[in-house]
């Protein structure tokens, strides 16, 4: 039967209130600030702050992403577009982050709708247990609905949206929601399905020829099209994969909607059709095959895990408790867990080191087996685990990636609630039918006062670090970002109420484990700024942990810091202990091109030492030789020091790098730099 147009009203109204409701809590969120990653991608990336629009500052824009070797073009081109509008104000970047994630909402309406039309078909022969005959579809609907809302206000889900940044994450999904749709779409016109508003075996007679070409074409476009905003993109072959093993299976036709007489029709539906195992052979396997050979050298590569304090045996045993801990996080969602710093968890070292390890391994063990038991009698159930699981499959395994980040489970929390809602979203009259509904509205409300309250506290950058301090108390991240709020609501005020307020937080965050010299920094920083004495245990510990271990991206971006405030004046540092920390960083093998850059900047503008600043940024160039600016920098020394040559050949290395154009106004002023040595020369 086809859903009344009384009823599709009804539900279009449904899902323009949670909608709107979703907007109404996030709200409170969107005169929040900038935040951690949001800084080296935005904030301080002057790529995606162009000016004016053309090829040159476009193409800049979308090559300047810190945050992958792929660029992550699509993502920083709404950047720069979010730049051009509003410039740097947070409020309008936030704004279309909500309004990207409804649309994902809208979107995950019209696929659980489809899914659970398509999973209740096979079952339509059993008597209906849920309602009045004919009211199958009208559960569904519901059911949808609920799976919805839940998502767009799950708590775990409010990093995709408040975050700047995490538009890569959300903007990704967004092409992995259109292209499951559209795949969905392309089998039911492959099986002739009608539509999916209608419940019935299928009719050979309706079957249209472009099915499999919107099939493929959804699964190729989205998945390359979204992999410009975020690799994980890439999964959505994958996903495809499980939606057509557990509820097409791979057949020619769907299973009969009743038992009958095996005739030549189901007899073929038994049977594979040989163009979808085409398909998943060319966007999935061979590119499978393709990534891990490509990948495997890198990863089992000592140099890739030199930052980490984790190996690769220790992350795979960790991930297990992180994967089996997001379901917990993102169905109970209590405050502690959903910290967005989580740079003190704990790496499990052995399968009882701790004991949940083990424990983990084997609930995920019993989950896969749980996709195989319920496949055939509860379908949308196995595809959500099934979901859940493969999309944790990219950042939970072998890649050198931090351990945990919430954001990780947007798409991964929709597996989840396809497998849960809908044992909650029953009739009355089913055994336990008015528990379940009143579990479920009780989580729901839970889940959206979570939200609420959160995302008051992104808000307002100070409130937003109280509250997460005190959810990680023991995390170095969460402990540096309150001390580095006072600082800025300080503005350097010796007299402010917030000054003396700086202090603990960073102190506390030096002398946790695994810190990085950010709190040092700070505390050096700010006593600089205010022309307060230094203390010496505040060096000695920044360049102790710089010695300790390989910086990393926080490491170099505290250096930079100092760095840039001594070359402005506004910091009077020792240069000998600024030394002392770049030699501590430069110590290490495979050096960060970064860090030598900041020690070349530091040396030739600070200390005046040319030649030192001239090796220095030699360094960063051996290091990473497809860095336009450590070129552009080395040319400009080189000049400096009368030397034409050496100026000409890295002009020469700019050109192989001018994608696009974009490097053009450099290599013009370097040029003309050059022209007027030599016209000088002449004369």
């Amino acid at each position: 039967m086809t859903l009344p147009p009384h009823s599709r009203r009804k539900s279009g109204w449904l899902l323009l209130a949670i909608l709107a409701i979703t907007a109404f809590v996030y709200a409170p969120g969107l005169t929040g600030g900038w935040l951690f990653d949001d800084f080296p991608n935005i904030v301080e990336n002057p790529g995606v702050q162009p000016s004016h629009i053309d090829v040159a500052s476009l193409t800049r824009a979308a090559l300047s992403s810190p945050s992958s070797q792929f660029k992550r073009p699509l993502s920083s081109l709404s950047f720069a577009a979010n730049f051009l509008i509003d410039g740097l104000h947070p409020f309008g970047w936030k704004l279309v982050n909500l309004i990207i994630h409804l649309l994902n909402g809208l979107l995950l309406y019209l696929l659980a709708r489809r899914l659970l039309t398509l999973t209740s078909a096979s079952h339509r022969a059993r008597p209906s247990t849920t309602g009045p005959p004919g009211s199958s579809l009208k559960r569904e609907e519901l059911v949808a609905l609920c799976i919805t809302a839940a998502w767009l206000l799950l708590p775990i889900n409010l990093t995709g949206v408040l975050y700047v940044v995490q538009r890569m994450e959300s903007l990704a999904n967004l092409f992995v929601l259109l292209g499951l749709i559209g795949y969905i779409n392309g089998r039911g016109r492959m099986l002739g399905l009608s539509t999916f508003d209608t419940v019935h075996a299928a009719n050979p007679s309706l079957r249209k020829p472009h099915g499999l070409l919107l099939s493929a074409t959804s699964i190729i476009a989205c998945t390359v099209v979204g992999a410009l905003a975020k690799e994980t993109t890439v999964m959505l072959p994958l996903y495809a994969f499980l939606v057509e093993w557990i509820v097409f299976g791979f057949q020619r036709t769907p299973p009969p909607a009743r038992q009958a007489p095996q005739d030549a029709e189901t007899q073929s539906s038994k049977r594979a059709d040989p163009r979808i195992l085409v398909l998943f052979l060319a966007v999935l396997v061979i590119p499978m095959l393709a990534g891990l050979s490509w990948l495997i050298p890198h990863v089992l590569s000592p140099d890739s895990w030199a930052t980490r304090d984790f190996t690769l045996r220790t992350r795979l045993l960790s991930e297990a408790r992180i994967v089996v801990g997001y379901i917990a996080w993102s169905l109970l969602a209590l405050p502690h867990w959903l910290s967005f710093y989580h740079d003190d968890y704990h790496v499990s070292t052995g399968l009882l080191s701790p004991w949940t390890t083990a424990a983990s391994i084997a609930a995920i063990a019993a989950m896969l087996a749980m996709v195989f038991v319920l496949r055939r009698r509860y379908p949308l159930a196995a595809l959500g685990i099934a979901l859940f699981l493969g999309c944790h499959v990219l950042t939970a395994t072998i890649l050198p990636l931090e351990l945990v980040y919430e954001h990780r489970n947007y798409f991964a929390s929709i597996g989840l609630l396809l497998a849960s809602v809908p044992m909650f979203v029953v009739s009355p009259r089913m055994p336990f039918g008015r528990l379940r509904i009143a579990i479920f509205v009780c989580a729901l409300l839970f889940w959206t006062s979570m939200t609420a309250t959160t995302a008051y506290a992104w808000g307002n950058p100070l409130r937003l670090a109280r509250e997460l301090a005190s959810r990680a108390p023991d995390s170095p991240r969460a402990q540096y970002e309150l001390g580095r709020s006072y600082i800025v609501a300080s503005h350097y005020d010796p007299d402010s109420v917030y000054t003396p307020q700086v202090y603990a937080p960073l102190e506390r965050a030096a002398k946790l484990p695994d810190s990085s010299i950010l709190p040092q920094q700070a505390l050096i920083f700010f006593n600089a700024r205010m022309h307060r004495p230094i203390k010496k245990a505040w060096w000695n510990s920044l360049i102790a942990s710089l010695k300790r271990r390989k910086p990393g991206v926080q490491d170099g971006s505290s250096l930079a810091a100092l760095t840039r405030c001594a070359r402005e004046g506004l910091c009077p540092l020792s240069e000998k202990n600024m030394q002392a920390a770049f030699e501590a960083a430069v110590s290490h093998p495979d050096t960060d091109a970064r860090i030598w850059a900041y020690y070349g900047d530091y040396a030739w503008n600070v200390m005046g030492k040319h030649d030192l600043g001239l090796r220095q940024i030699k360094h960063a160039v051996a290091a990473n030789p497809d860095e336009p600016a450590y070129h552009i920098t080395l040319a400009r020394m080189l000049l400096a020091q009368g030397d034409i040559k050496g100026a000409n050949d890295q002009i020469q290395d700019l050109i192989g790098l001018n994608i696009g154009g974009r490097l053009d106004n450099s290599i013009a002023t370097l040029r003309s730099k050059i022209s007027n040595i030599e016209n000088t020369q002449e004369h």
